[in-house]
Parts: C-alpha cells; sequence; structure tokens
C-alpha cells in the first residue's frame, strides 16, 4: 500500500518540477533574446552617431552661419511648420550636418528684405541673406524625407561656396507655392510686397484665365 500510495505523488512531484524548469529556460531564452535585440539596436545606433560624426567632420570647411538680424521692417511672408533639413543643391541624400542644420526640428520662418530668418525651438536659429539666395521650388523629398509631391518648400542658397538645398514643411502646405515666388523674386532682386494673396485675389503676376479675357465666353 506504501508503495502504491507515493507513486503518484512522485510522479505529480517530477512533473510539477518539469513544468517549473521549462518555465525558467523559456524565461532565460526570453532574456536572451531580448538583450541581444538591445544590444543590435544600441550597435545601430553607434554606428549612425559614428556615420553623423565622420560627416560632420567632413563638412569642417562649411563657415559658421550668420547670426539672426534684427527684423527689417514688415515680414513679408511668415509660415510655422517643420525644418526637414539641408542637402547640397542638387543632390536630395547628401545631408549637411555642420552647424546644427541637420536636425530636423519645428520651425517658424520669416521672410523680410534681408532674407529668410528661420527660428526652431530646441535647436540652432539660422539666417539666410537676400544676397545668398539662388531661388525655391516645390519638390517632394530632402534629406532622406520623403512627402507627397508639392509638399515640400525648398529654398536655394549659397554659403561658403556651396550651394545648399533647406526643406521646409508648413503647417498650411497651400502657402508653399506663394513663398516660391516670394523667395524667387527677392533673389532676382525684387521686393515682393507680399508673399501670400489675400484670399480671393490672384498674384499680380499670374496670367489671366480664359474666362477674365476680352471676349471669352
Amino acid at each position: 500500500m506504501t508503495s502504491i500510495t507515493h507513486t503518484p505523488l512522485t510522479h505529480v512531484a517530477a512533473l510539477a518540477t518539469g513544468e517549473r524548469s521549462a518555465e525558467t529556460t523559456d524565461l532565460g531564452e526570453r532574456l536572451l533574446w531580448v538583450i541581444g535585440l538591445a544590444l543590435l539596436v544600441a550597435l545601430a545606433y553607434a554606428l549612425m552617431w559614428r556615420a553623423w560624426r565622420r560627416r560632420g567632420s567632413r563638412q569642417r570647411d562649411l563657415p559658421e552661419l550668420p547670426g539672426v538680424p534684427a527684423p527689417c521692417g514688415g515680414p513679408l511672408a511668415e509660415l510655422t511648420g517643420r525644418y526637414h533639413g539641408t542637402t547640397t543643391a542638387g543632390d536630395w541624400l547628401d545631408r549637411i550636418v555642420a552647424h546644427g542644420l541637420g536636425t530636423r526640428s519645428l520651425a517658424e520662418v520669416t521672410l523680410d528684405r534681408d532674407g529668410v530668418t528661420v527660428r526652431r525651438p530646441g535647436a540652432t536659429d539660422f539666417h539666410i541673406p537676400a544676397a545668398a539666395l539662388r531661388g525655391a521650388r516645390l519638390d517632394k523629398g530632402i534629406a532622406g524625407k520623403v512627402l507627397t509631391e508639392g509638399g515640400l518648400l525648398v529654398i536655394t542658397w549659397e554659403h561658403g561656396g556651396r550651394l545648399l538645398d533647406s526643406g521646409f514643411r508648413a503647417d498650411h502646405p497651400a502657402e508653399h507655392a506663394a513663398w516660391v515666388r516670394a523667395v524667387t523674386g527677392l533673389s532676382d532682386g525684387a521686393v515682393p510686397a507680399a508673399a501670400t494673396p489675400v484670399s480671393g485675389e490672384r498674384p499680380a503676376h499670374s496670367p489671366p484665365s480664359p474666362h477674365d479675357q476680352k471676349g471669352a465666353p
């Protein structure tokens, strides 16, 4: 009877011990996976940081950015949105990281007769003098960031003998086209009255629609 009584209990104890052992093994394997994944992420960030530092050292010849001047009269245009980065002009993947230009951030951008001023909370402000402006366009990508077609305002400017492209996304992207006209006009030596036309008005240099032409149906 003693043998019959103790055999089932021993079997149950062995099963319980086996289950605890399996749970411990599973937990150990999970911990190893988590540690391995954390190491891979840390390695990826370390490589990215190293590449960033190397890129910055290659761009050491880029001079310091002009300081933000006092406002020159009233603003010709203003926008709030995001700054998406600066690259070598014409090469949307050749990112410029020197002097804080590689840091994406929120931005408040102002256009006046002195040029373009970019104020960035949490990052370095910078100024593009009017004499350095080379034009503007609508685009969809810069510094590896891809948006919708025409969803990016790109301002081309010269600094330290380099042509650069800086990309912005306004909170209201419909403002981009007016900014292109205003920046292009200022870079050509013309001073626009305003970058954003009054609602319902057509910009002065826009061609008339067929319905505005004499004799149009």
